[in-house]
């Protein structure tokens, strides 16, 4: 078949010679050149090809192919010589690429056959179709059953004595449950010896050493239709596709889809990194414990390391959010990172204990990264590591802290990130080309393609196009097809373009199925979201924006003014008198200013909460945290200064333990509560930043029979689980909780969409903190049309002042405010820096604050329409319909919560051996009861499990080894959310592993089932399903149907869902079987031929554009490291040099073995009838 190839691309050739000048005059740079795939343009250019004969028969074809129209009038070509071109592409192909074994003869004769009819087309020379009828006569005679006339000889008469043969599987006698393959018979004097293959190498073994397998059961067992269906479940769950999401509705957390966009990009990217750009408020945290989830279901991820600021360390906001996806984490001080580094220096890894941690930016300096000297002894810093951390996956929140690429902490960063597996940054930096911020972020995710702001621009390049193309095709004016192609050449030309997009097989897909004639609407739609996925900047940033997804809720705020009393006004004049004597004398004491500046803020949140904090100030006992969250930095406050002010402290102090109790505001605030009490929805969500504020109202409120909680950051997650649960009761339980009074970090983690009412007792002075208050109910999910927000202010504080002029101006009460972090965090600065100032007079405070307002409110507008502009060069503007779409592509029937907790029944039924139900009740949250010898039985299926340090993995394993035979479960996230004590049933939770790890056996498993259809004809049908596993540079796995009806086939997967047990079904007989198998060798072979084309395609596609990427990267630094004067940044580039060219190595090695490995393997993992029958009416 091979020279007939070879025969075919001279005839080929030689037609196209005479033919295709008849075109045009510039017939080879028109209809040869142009029509090439882009790499084989790029080839053809780099040797120099001139004509026709030096094109191998696969370019031959292409130029065929894509001349057809031409061709076809000019030689009045019938409409199926088309396909015989491109079935001939695939069998060129399947030549290409062979395997040892030749395939079968009924295959050669086909391709045989194909190559004829298109040879007989051209009008090939005579001596050329007979060498092809000769071929397809010989794949006839062995096709013809000749040799079953002449019967082998037995082998007692053909002469052989011995037991085995080459190939039989046998077992030991020893340990008969050791099974071993025979790889040579050796006869011998004594007695036949026969090597087998055992633990990875030859073992000779003696005839009577060994014995043949037992002989298996005469009757197949055939599955149930419920068994059937937990059994691909448990595949799916071993093998993970890039066509399904294993985190949907994973985590105790609401399912919120657009969450999803993050995990779908990183999984299906070329490498696992990605930056999370989404706007304030979107849920960045819950994104990116989405990931963990997805990247654990997945790649086993052990190893995780978060890196953020030290005031979400503080809050433990990160701690809280990946307790909720059943995540625990270590947060570092300087202490534990320094053990940390000794026990990498010694041990050459990081400490298993401290795998997964929350790292503060605050401990990057000197000392971390370059290392500390401690008298004659050098402490070793990160750059000084060897082997380096490698965590599986780096999370930096607010990473725009790492704009200045100077800092250690830019550094420190890049070098975690340089050594990772994957890696999410996390901002609302706004996406625009020229941000230096954009650029800096990029750079340290992905240094090999984002390598200088000239590439940077470069990869912009292509998107203007790419945009253009998605309007013509969804506008679908007539010639639409023409139009986007032409917009494809604009891709191709750009730089960036031809160096890493045109010539990538799905690039070319694209390319050739605009040309290839009109598409259907469904096609055309397939189209777009080809294109789209060509978006550069796609697969490395998410972006989704407040617009992008809609209002979840209308805001409804509401100002509540209460003045002062007179006593109260005393006290509040007094104390601002003695404050400013203070800070008279105190010469500008940081610490001292930020404390007055609490203090003063206390007074105007609740003047009754004054007394308990100044008493708690003169004895020491302020909580850290509480003035962290007052504060909004992240610095320890030194309280030493006390004992210098102590006698004005005190003078204050003993005004205030003598204030009257007339307290309008909180008369004015229980108002508002007994007033929402009447309601059906009852529920009150009170915040206040001052614990001294919440502990007065939590009495307050009490005395008037209301049912009131507190939280705050100090109180157990377990309780803070327990009031949440109490607070989403009915009015009428009587466990029910009316109102729950909360601090800043107390909500923290904590959704409450069944609450729409919401209290600012006092308001942060950071529009963040605001809006992470109202997004505990203006979430995805609230319950209610509209969202009431009252907010407290007291007239004649400096919180009425900046409540009025700037927070209420910005708008954030009323609506997201979205924005940058950046932009927040300078309003929130300047808003300090005003308010703490006493040297401004009431009028000059105003005027800055109202131009704080303008000036806010102008740079997000200007933020939010230059990155509008730009959102077509960052493929932004994805319809809302597009990701919803995709994200409900990516769920499967067979990883879905009804599905897995299916897979689990069926295999404790299975395991335990009785008839026992295991999982009861009928509502989501069920129990899974087990008495103590299943849980034994049980607790050795998890042994076999990868050995886990997880919590999930310990809680479990301690309930097996426990007394109690019953435990909380649910599949439901929702239910999990609402029941932290219960176990979550999602792919990753052990007992779900092991069920999946039972269920997997080797052998195909057979079946009989009926399925109601009125789409498919009436009848009965074999059918198998195949495993593949691709393996290459870009490996997945999936599950193949086959069945020898095409309308069956393309359906079945779908069908199996309703499938019911036959009733009297056989299995299947070799005949059905053989039919089978030739069908799926069909598919096989066609897929792997295309699978091991793409994959030296891309593979070569990646060595070429790393090695372009890393000389221009290495040269890069090489010229940072030439100006650069300072030591210690000299060390630094050197370092970032050495991990650029370890990098490329590594990469250039993975393509190397990628490139070799290049399959797609295949097992049988079920095989079966399926009864068509007409729906009941």
């Amino acid at each position: 078949m091979i020279d007939l190839l070879k025969e075919a691309t001279y005839e080929i050739a030689a037609f196209l010679g005479e033919h295709l000048p008849r075109l045009s005059a510039d017939w080879w740079r028109g209809h040869v050149v142009d029509r090439l795939s882009f790499q084989q343009q790029r080839m053809a250019l780099e040797r120099g090809i001139a004509s026709l004969e030096q094109l191998d028969l696969a370019a031959l074809l292409r130029v065929m192919d894509q001349n057809w129209y031409e061709l076809s009038e000019l030689r009045q070509w019938p409409r199926e010589g088309r396909n015989w071109i491109k079935e001939l592409q695939t069998i060129r192909n399947k030549w290409a690429h062979l395997t040892t074994v030749e395939p079968a003869f009924d295959e050669i004769y086909r391709d045989a056959d194909t190559l004829g009819r298109l040879l007989t087309l051209i009008g090939a020379r005579a001596e050329t179709l007979e060498s092809v009828a000769a071929e397809k006569r010989r794949a006839l005679v062995n096709m013809a059953p000749a040799n079953a006339a002449a019967p082998s000889l037995p082998e007692t008469l053909a002469g052989s004595t011995t037991a085995f043969r080459a190939g039989d599987i046998v077992a030991l006698r020893a340990d008969p449950a050791k099974l071993l393959p025979v790889v040579e018979v050796l006869p011998g004097g004594g007695e036949c010896r026969y090597h087998v293959f055992e633990n990875g190498t030859k073992a000779l073994y003696y005839e009577s050493q060994l014995q043949p397998l037992a002989a298996a059961p005469g009757d197949e067992t055939l599955l149930e239709a419920d068994e059937l269906r937990a059994h691909l479940t448990s595949l799916q769950i071993l093998s993970p596709s890039t066509a399904n999401l294993f985190s949907l509705r994973s985590g105790r957390v609401q399912f919120v889809p657009y969450q999803y966009r993050p995990v779908l990009k990183l999984i299906r990217a070329d490498r696992p990194r990605i930056l999370i750009a989404d706007e304030v408020g979107v849920g960045k945290t819950i994104e990116a414990g989405l990931i963990v989830k997805e990247l654990r279901a997945r790649m086993d991820i052990s190893s995780v390391l978060v890196i953020c600021p030290k005031a979400l360390v503080a809050e433990r906001k990160w701690y809280n959010e990946m307790k909720r996806f059943d995540e625990s984490f270590s947060a570092l001080n300087g202490a534990l990172l320094r053990h940390c580094l000794k026990e990498a220096e010694l041990e050459g890894e990081w400490p298993e204990q401290y795998a997964k941690a929350i790292l503060p930016f605050s401990l990057f300096d000197s000392d971390l990264v370059l290392g500390a000297s401690t008298g004659r002894r050098k402490d070793q810093g990160l750059l000084g590591l060897d082997p380096p951390p490698k965590f599986d996956l780096v999370i930096v929140d607010e990473a725009h802290h790492i704009r200045n690429p100077e800092t250690y902490l830019h550094q420190g960063i890049r070098y975690f990130c340089d050594n990772a597996q994957a890696v999410v940054l996390m901002t609302a930096t706004p996406v625009q080309l020229g941000s230096k911020d954009l650029y800096t972020l990029l750079n340290v995710l992905r240094p090999d393609l984002v390598i200088d702001p000239p590439s940077f621009q470069q990869m912009a390049e292509p998107n203007g196009f790419i945009n253009e193309a998605v309007k013509h095709c969804r506008v679908a004016a007539p010639d639409w097809q023409e139009a986007a192609r032409a917009c494809l050449d604009g891709v191709a030309r750009t730089d960036w373009g031809r160096l890493f997009i045109r010539e990538t097989p799905e690039f070319q897909d694209i390319y050739d199925r605009l040309g290839s004639g009109a598409l259907s609407d469904d096609e055309r739609i397939r189209a777009i979201y080809s294109i789209e996925q060509m978006y550069t900047f796609s697969s490395l940033i998410n972006r989704t924006r407040r617009r992008d997804i809609g209002e979840f809720t209308s805001r409804k705020p509401e100002t509540l003014t209460v003045e002062f009393t007179s006593a109260q006004q005393q006290l509040h004049d007094d104390l601002l008198a003695v404050i400013a004597r203070i800070l008279g004398y105190a010469h500008g004491q940081q610490n001292v200013a930020f404390m007055m500046t609490t203090i003063r803020r206390q007074a105007a949140s609740c003047l009754y909460g004054l007394a308990p904090l100044l008493t708690d100030m003169l004895n020491g006992k302020l909580d850290q945290l509480e003035l962290m969250e007052a504060s909004d930095s992240d610095g320890n406050s030194d309280l030493r200064f006390v004992e210098q002010i102590r006698p004005d402290i005190e003078a204050v102090l003993a005004q205030a333990e003598v204030l009257d109790e007339d307290d309008p505001k909180a008369d004015a605030f229980l108002k508002i509560l007994k007033d929402k009490s009447a309601r059906e929805n009852n529920k009150v969500l009170v915040f206040s930043t001052f614990r001294h504020t919440l502990r007065y109202l939590q009495q307050r409120t009490a005395d008037t029979g209301l049912r009131v909680g507190l939280v705050h950051g100090d109180v157990p997650d377990d309780e803070r689980a327990e009031l949440r649960r109490r607070f989403a009761l009915p009015k009428a339980d009587g466990d029910a909780l009316d109102v729950l009074l909360s601090s800043e970090v107390g909500c923290e983690g904590l959704d409450f969409q069944f609450c729409d009412f919401l209290v600012n007792y006092d308001l942060p002075w950071n529009p963040m903190r605001i809006e992470q208050r109202i997004g505990r109910i203006d979430r995805y999910g609230q319950e209610s049309e509209t969202v009431a927000i009252v907010n407290f202010v007291t007239p004649g504080t400096v919180d009425a002042d900046i409540y009025d002029r700037c927070l209420w101006r910005i708008g954030v009460f009323h609506h997201a405010v979205g924005g940058s972090e950046e932009i927040l965090g300078a309003v929130t600065k300047e808003l300090h820096d005003i308010a703490e100032s006493f040297t401004l007079t009431p009028e000059e405070r105003a005027a800055r604050l109202q131009q704080l307002a303008d000036n806010g409110i102008r740079q997000i507008q200007e933020e939010q329409e230059l990155e509008a502009r730009q959102a077509e060069l960052f493929g932004l503007n994805v319809p809302k319909q597009s990701w919803k779409d995709e994200i409900d592509a990516a769920e499967s029937f067979w990883l879905s919560p009804h599905s897995i907790e299916a897979c689990v029944s069926t295999y404790l039924a299975k395991r335990l051996g009785t008839d026992t139900e295991h999982l009861l009740g009928e509502k989501k949250l069920r129990t899974l009861r087990v008495n103590q010898s299943a849980r034994a039985s049980l607790l050795d299926d998890f042994r076999r499990l990868p050995k886990s340090s997880e919590p999930v993995a310990r809680e479990w394993e301690k309930w097996l080894r426990g007394t109690q035979s019953t435990i909380p479960v649910t599949s439901d996230q929702q239910t999990a959310a609402e029941n932290p004590k219960s176990l979550h049933l999602t792919v990753v939770h052990p007992l779900v592993r092991q069920a999946a790890y039972a269920l997997e056996v080797a052998d195909a498993q057979a079946c009989a089932v009926t399925v109601e259809s009125a789409d498919l004809d009436p009848g009965s049908y074999p059918f198998a399903i195949y495993r593949w596993s691709m393996h290459g540079v870009k490996p997945d796995r999936m599950l193949i149907p086959v069945a020898l009806s095409p309308a069956l086939e393309s359906a079945l997967l779908d069908a199996l869902p309703e499938a019911r047990t036959a009733d009297g079904g056989g299995s299947l007989g070799p005949t059905d079987k053989d039919a089978l198998d030739a069908r799926h060798h069909a598919k096989w072979a066609e897929a792997q031929a295309l699978h091991i084309a793409n994959n030296e395609q891309l593979v070569a596609l990646r060595i070429q554009s790393l090695t372009v990427s890393n000389r221009a990267r290495c040269k890069a630094i090489e010229d940072q490291l030439a100006r650069a004067t300072n030591s210690k940044i000299r060390l630094m580039k050197e370092s970032e040099l050495a991990r650029a060219q370890a990098d490329f190595e590594r990469r250039m090695n993975d393509l190397k073995r990628a490139a070799a490995t290049g399959d797609i393997r295949v097992s049988p993992v079920v095989v079966g009838t399926v009864t068509i029958t007409r729906p009941s009416a």
